[in-house]
């Protein structure tokens, strides 16, 4: 009778076991948003993460880089990424689309660069930019230090492959990388303080689009040859002889069970498209006003107001 009593409660404790196990802890019943180190993405997750919580879906953020976002998709640990650049990520995101790892969930109205970048004024001192050939006459303008005759390039914590640019181009140029936006924006601020030359990673739409007159490198115009075929430009040896993509696409990324858990947030998420002044506006709310991400998203949605209500006109099945 004992030795019954015990087999029985084994068996229950595998079962109970077994039933534990089988629900991945990593799939809670609340949409898990990323937060980057950019402020528009920061801004606009926010404005998203309001929405779904006007659907009473609780929500979760969670801070983590561009590069790691990708398996954390692919797992369902992060739900969705409102913000994809192509310039950046685009040859991840295709090559996980493509596997069935992600899924896709449309393209932003807005059209986007990520290049070299420097302000107007610079130009006073190098007239032959934007032109790429000028990096080469104006070096001395941009050396970081009197230890270096070469000419520093700030970028931040995303690769765009730049050391490539600068080995195929031949640009006495090094990089100094800087852990975020905000560090990019606080180095461009003393600069202009002094009006020293800087060179720089930068972007658009951006808050710089309309509060700092600046340009972007005129490269070699981009192609997918350029990446691949080394003969294909001007250096005959080395691919990425080229800028980064001009007018590239904005996209949204979801993990593949998206719509399954959460239909409302699915829809919710391909109704969502944003211009180029609406992300402008999104990072000028966080860098120029200097409001939180929350406080930042409030104010955007106050403006958009008519977009959001558009965008949530819902089908949400059960």
């Amino acid at each position: 009778m004992n030795h019954s009593y015990y087999v029985k409660t084994l068996f229950s404790l595998l079962f109970f076991s077994s039933t534990l196990w089988s629900k991945p802890s990593h799939l809670p019943n609340k949409v898990v948003i990323p937060t980057n180190n950019w402020s528009s993405q920061r801004v606009l997750s926010n404005v998203v993460g309001q929405l779904i919580e006007n659907l009473d879906v609780p929500v979760e953020y969670v801070n983590i880089s561009a590069d790691r976002q990708w398996g954390a998709l692919k797992r369902g640990v992060i739900h969705f990424q409102i913000e994809v650049w192509e310039p950046s990520m685009g040859q991840e995101f295709n090559k996980l689309v493509a596997n069935g790892d992600i899924i896709d969930l449309g393209t932003h109205e807005a059209k986007v660069i990520e290049d070299w970048w420097y302000p107007k004024y610079v130009e006073d001192l190098c007239p032959e930019l934007p032109q790429w050939q000028a990096l080469k006459k104006c070096r001395a303008l941009f050396k970081g230090s009197k230890t270096t005759d070469k000419g520093i390039y700030f970028g931040g914590p995303w690769n765009y492959g730049d050391a490539d640019i600068i080995r195929a181009l031949g640009l006495e140029f090094s990089i100094e990388r800087l852990p975020d936006d905000s560090a990019l924006w606080e180095e461009l601020t003393r600069a202009i303080k002094q009006k020293r030359p800087i060179l720089m990673l930068n972007w658009s739409p951006n808050w710089t689009d309309h509060y700092i007159d600046g340009e972007f490198v005129n490269f070699p115009l981009y192609t997918e040859q350029c990446e691949k075929i080394p003969e294909w430009g001007l250096n005959k040896k080395l691919v990425k002889d080229c800028g980064n993509r001009r007018g590239g696409w904005l996209k949204k990324a979801a993990t593949p069970d998206l719509k399954q858990r959460f239909p409302c947030v699915y829809n919710l998420i391909k109704n969502i498209s944003f211009t180029n002044r609406m992300i402008t506006d999104a990072a000028s709310l966080a860098v120029v006003e200097k409001l939180s991400d929350q406080a930042a998203a409030i104010e955007w949605s106050k403006k958009y107001a008519k977009n959001i209500k558009k965008w949530s006109l819902l089908e949400c099945p059960q």
